[in-house]
């Protein structure tokens, strides 16, 4: 899995998430595409399986660690698959005609050598080749996908190629498909911006012009617009394009509301039988259920199931505790963050014990106010943290950030503290002479070696520091994730990025009977395999078989899900 919290990644996702906010809107690929990329206004399937059923896949936000990747992979992969729900009722499935990627075929960004390693490469492994007919390939881009102005995706989705036993046959980054029995699928590029072009606008008006007064919509967008608006998390949200397609050009035609971008299972069902499902769990890291919270929607949509649950969701938060077991190498930056405090306030502390209390820190305060560096970097380090403070606090957001900052300067306090006193008056190097009597500290002599032992205490102490800050900043840092996802629901993406959980995993199943039913089958995963046998199958066949015997068996969240018929 991605390792969000190393000091690496952190600087290369913040690189790409600024570059595309500075030069997305200016360099949208759409544009372009609209204009030298022709497409038909729709893909025709709706004369196939004339006497049957229909059957397309759905899956989103996929490409990140090699087990959970591949283990949807290979079940969507599988010719058939007999799934029990909770009941313990059994349901047969087939493979898809057609598979949907929802968005976010990869991380932690777009690049040729990403979607090769962490995407194409397990999907080669699943289903390199297949029996005929083979199975068609559709994908919009999500966020991640558009860091690099879209070009890896075009290269991989958009050029009529093959791709890993099945065939792409998209243009653009935005597509239309009519589905047999009145049933059509629309699939969106909301760009980095969260809207969508206006020609894009203008190829879903032509698309409009095909379709009966009674046909049916799947909309398929790369983000659960609904849930980002009933959490007031982006005011007017849907004040915009994306709007305007859903309420005038398509309307009451949509059935079915498809979207990944929020890792988990979450669906929405309003008094018509309409439904709004959240289903971004093909292989990214796991994210909460328990926020943001949309209970209700602001269009009278309920919400009906989610998985995990949300007990289980809170549980898994708590483990920000042990940040550092999850995020090993996050310890070097609060380690670097801790040592430039003590050097910025450094003074001989180092005979003080826990009575001398006031006494250090009157010496630290003395320091503070004679060094004007030492207080600059302790008032950024605390405006750093107000800004990395979740805005979901609302107007807490500074006192938020505010002791954040302060619980990790007094964690440094300490840290550097217990340090130079270890360093001095325990393993006696050069203990500073404070009160004139050299007998306060055993080994005194030491200090007539000269400069060798005056650079040993310095390195010690900045050693001892930086392990002390290594393993004590992590601490505080989950601390802080754990209770404002618990207690506020604030930094939900944050406190789940650092676990980088590779279970609870999701896909779709959607069948559309003769009699024009359309009925989803949601897939869930619970644990996903760590080990893996190949099987020597041949090329019909996943080349690896899971080997774990604590993987869960792939199971229905929730019984099938049958949708409406437009009234």
């Amino acid at each position: 899995m991605v390792r969000w919290l190393h000091p690496a990644m952190l600087v290369r996702t913040g690189l790409d998430a600024l570059v595309a906010a500075a030069f997305g809107a200016r360099a949208d690929h759409r544009l372009i595409e609209a204009v030298v990329r022709p497409q038909p206004p729709f893909f025709d399937y709706s004369e196939e399986s004339p006497d049957g059923d229909f059957w397309l896949d759905y899956a989103a936000d996929s490409g990140d660690g090699w087990n959970s990747t591949y283990t949807v992979a290979r079940l969507m992969a599988l010719p058939s698959m007999e799934l029990k729900d909770a009941a313990g009722q059994t349901h047969p499935t087939e493979r898809g005609r057609i598979l949907v990627l929802g968005g976010d075929q990869v991380y932690p960004g777009a690049s040729r050598e990403t979607y090769e390693e962490r995407l194409v490469l397990p999907y080669e492994e699943a289903m390199a080749r297949t029996k005929q007919p083979s199975p068609d390939l559709f994908a919009i881009p999500g966020n991640h996908d558009w860091y690099d102005g879209l070009s890896a995706f075009m290269r991989l989705f958009c050029a009529n190629r093959w791709l890993a036993g099945r065939r792409t046959r998209q243009s653009r980054s935005y597509f239309a498909l009519k589905l047999p029995r009145g049933w059509w699928l629309i699939g969106t590029d909301v760009q980095l911006n969260s809207d969508i072009d206006v020609p894009q606008v203008e190829y879903f008006h032509q698309v409009a012009t095909h379709m009966k007064p009674d046909d049916r919509v799947i909309l398929c967008n790369a983000e659960p617009a609904w849930i980002l608006a009933a959490t007031s998390q982006r005011r007017g949200y849907l004040e915009n394009n994306l709007e305007y397609l859903q309420e005038k050009v398509f309307g009451r035609r949509i059935s079915l509301f498809l979207a990944g971008d929020l890792h988990h299972y979450k669906r929405h069902e309003d008094p018509e039988g309409r439904q709004k499902i959240t289903a971004g769990g093909a292989g990214a890291f796991m994210h909460p259920t328990h926020t943001p919270s949309a209970h209700r929607l602001r269009d009278g949509y309920e919400q009906k199931e989610c998985f995990p649950d949300e007990r289980t969701s809170r549980k898994l938060a708590r483990r920000n505790l042990m940040l550092i077991r999850s995020s090993p190498l996050f310890g070097l930056m609060t380690g670097a963050l801790y040592l430039l405090l003590a050097l910025a306030t450094y003074t001989e502390i180092g005979v003080f014990g826990l009575s001398n209390m006031v006494d250090a820190l009157a010496a630290v305060a003395s320091s503070v106010v004679t060094r004007p560096w030492s207080l600059t970097l302790g008032l950024a380090t605390i405006g750093g943290l107000i800004g990395f403070a979740d805005p979901t606090f609302g107007r807490w957001r500074v006192l938020a950030g505010t002791l954040h900052g302060l619980a990790h300067i007094t964690a440094a306090f300490f840290v550097a503290w217990g340090s130079v006193y270890f360093t001095v008056s325990v393993m006696g190097i050069c203990p500073d002479v404070i009160s004139g009597n050299t007998a306060l500290v055993p080994g005194v002599a030491l200090c007539a070696a000269g400069w060798t032992h005056v650079w040993a205490k310095f390195l010690l102490g900045a050693l001892f520091t930086f392990a002390g800050g290594f393993l004590v900043g992590p601490f505080i840092m989950g601390l802080y994730l754990a209770v404002s996802v618990n207690a506020f629901g604030a930094h939900y993406n944050e406190a789940f990025i650092s676990l980088a959980i590779e279970d609870w995993k999701n896909f779709l199943r959607l069948r559309i009977d003769k009699e024009g039913q359309l009925t989803v089958y949601p897939v869930g995963i619970e644990r996903v395999p760590r080990k893996w046998k190949e099987t020597h199958a041949g090329p019909y066949a996943p080349a690896y078989d899971p080997d774990d015997p604590e993987a869960t068996e792939p199971v229905l969240i929730e019984s099938p899900i049958r949708v409406r018929p437009r009234r």
